[in-house]
Formats: structure tokens, sequence, C-alpha cells
């Protein structure tokens, strides 16, 4: 049995088995290879993109998808999250995509191997489906040989899952990251950290921007977050003519995180995560539920 914790369980030649489906999957829709097959989904944090592109990539392959919500769950009666998890794989699932606050909910609730389960995102550690179809969408524009490509990633890192597990995908393939944040958002790490943007616009080819994580933070961290906008929204006056690719996990806070006009510049990438976020999960569900 095998589960999708982070993406460091997953073998070279996994992930590229799963971007050749991918691939192919984008080209032309398979047969129903999932049929008859039952998945949960149990998002204990709130999620458009990845909660619908999980159930789409599921029914896309035949599966039948159960959603669970968990605020009307028997964990608000007091029940444990285990024995919840536990009553619901005494229902035959074929696997269980779950999303939580706590880094080590996903690991846990795999370590009973009772089902399959699929890390949809969790705390500010791992969100490896996210990883994959980030790395996906650049070697579709850059191709496969990714070794020396550079990707700054700019935003609320610290509380980031998304930075987080593409800073490990990333680096496996030997793509050189760069951060740039204000103090607050800057994790301790030994890449190369930088106050602005500027500093790096002419050093790189990608820029990944990041929502700032306001419901993570205890205190807000800027008073006003235009001023947050000025140092780190991504601009036309800040792009200019070059050809640098923007991508963004989504949502995307509008003309604080990016502007609208670059958000629909063709430097922008960030519908095209979310279209191939689909088809990478097919290929994810595909591996983890038939190919193991």
């Amino acid at each position: 049995m095998q589960h999708l914790v982070d993406s460091d369980d997953l073998s070279m030649e996994q992930i590229e088995r799963i971007f050749e489906d991918a691939s192919s999957f984008k080209k032309r829709l398979p047969p129903p290879l999932l049929k008859e097959r039952l998945l949960i989904t149990l998002f204990f944090e709130n999620s458009t993109r990845t909660r619908s592109s999980f159930e789409v990539a599921a029914k896309r392959l035949g599966a039948e998808v159960v959603h669970l919500d968990p605020s009307k769950s028997s964990t608000k009666k007091g029940e444990t999250l285990e024995d919840t998890f536990s009553n619901l794989c005494a229902m035959g699932p074929d696997g269980v995509i779950i999303r939580h606050s706590h880094n080590d909910t996903p690991s846990l609730l795999a370590d009973m191997q009772l089902t399959p389960v699929i890390n949809a995102g969790a705390g500010n550690y791992a969100h490896p489906t996210q990883a994959l179809l980030d790395l996906f969408t650049i070697r579709e524009f850059f191709g496969t040989r990714l070794e020396g490509l550079r990707v700054a990633i700019v935003g609320d890192i610290v509380n980031s899952r998304v930075a987080a597990s593409d800073i490990r995908l990333f680096d496996r393939f030997g793509i050189k990251l760069s951060l740039v944040a204000p103090k607050p958002f800057m994790p301790v790490t030994d890449l190369p950290r930088y106050d602005t943007l500027e500093e790096v616009v002419d050093e790189v080819d990608v820029i990944m921007s990041l929502r700032a994580q306001l419901e993570r933070h205890k205190r807000p961290i800027f008073d006003n977050y235009e001023e947050y906008a000025k140092r780190y929204c991504i601009t036309q006056d800040l792009l200019g003519d070059r050809s640098v690719v923007l991508m963004h996990p989504g949502p995307v806070m509008r003309n604080i995180d990016i502007s609208d006009d670059i958000l629909d510049d063709p430097r922008s990438l960030v519908l095209e995560q979310v279209s191939n976020g689909v088809f990478v999960r097919m290929a994810v569900l595909k591996l983890l539920l038939l190919d193991s």
C-alpha cells in the first residue's frame, strides 16, 4: 500500500511516470481506469482549487467521490481523528484525500495502513500534488532538462506548505532557488535570501508568487497590505519586457500578490497550473490505486 504524504515518498522513476501520464491525459482523456473505485475527500481546511481538482480528476478516471464535511462530522462530538478515519475505512474506500492544519496528520493516518492516504495539504510543510503540478507546468514551458533553471519564490514563505514542498521537489531536479520576502515571512534557510524583487528579477527564469497567509498570523505583520504590495506585488513596472514566467498556487490576492494586468499577461501561467493540476492528480491517483 503506497501513500502520498510528501513528494519524497516518490522515486524519480515514479515522478517521471506521473508526468508521462499527465501529459498523455492532457492530450486525450483515458478510459475510466478507476471505474467502481471509491474515494473520500476529508478537508479540515477550506479549499477551492485542490478539492475541486481532486474530485474532477477522480471523476475523469471514472471513480466515485464522497466528500465528508468535518464541521458536521463526529470529530465535533469528541471522536478522535483516528477513530473517525478508522470508521471511514471500515466502509471500504479505495483511498482518502485529506487536508489538515497539522503537519503530521497525513503521515499519522497513513501509518495506520488502512487505505491509501493522499495529502492534499498539511500545515506549513507539505502539499505534494501542488509541487508536482508546479514542476510539471515548468517542464512543459522549459523542457525536461531543468538543472540550473532559476526560480524565485516570493511572499509569505515561512507559512507556505507550497513553498516548502516546491523547495524540496525542485531541488531534486537541480533547480536553483532564491527566496524573496520581508523578514517576518522568511524561513531559516541556507538558500539565497533577498529583501526585494528588484534584486532578483534580472537573474531568474520563473517567479513563484505566494499569498500572504493571513489566517496563520497570530497578529498582523503589516498595518496596511498596500505597503506590502508596494514591495512584493508583481507588476508590469517590475517585469517590463523581461521574459520571466510568473506562477502562483492560488488563491491570488489581486494587486497585492499580482497586479490585474500581469494576471492577464501571456507570461502568467496561473490558470495553466490549475488546468495541469487535474491531469497531474489523475496521474497520481492512477499511480497509487492501479500501478503500486
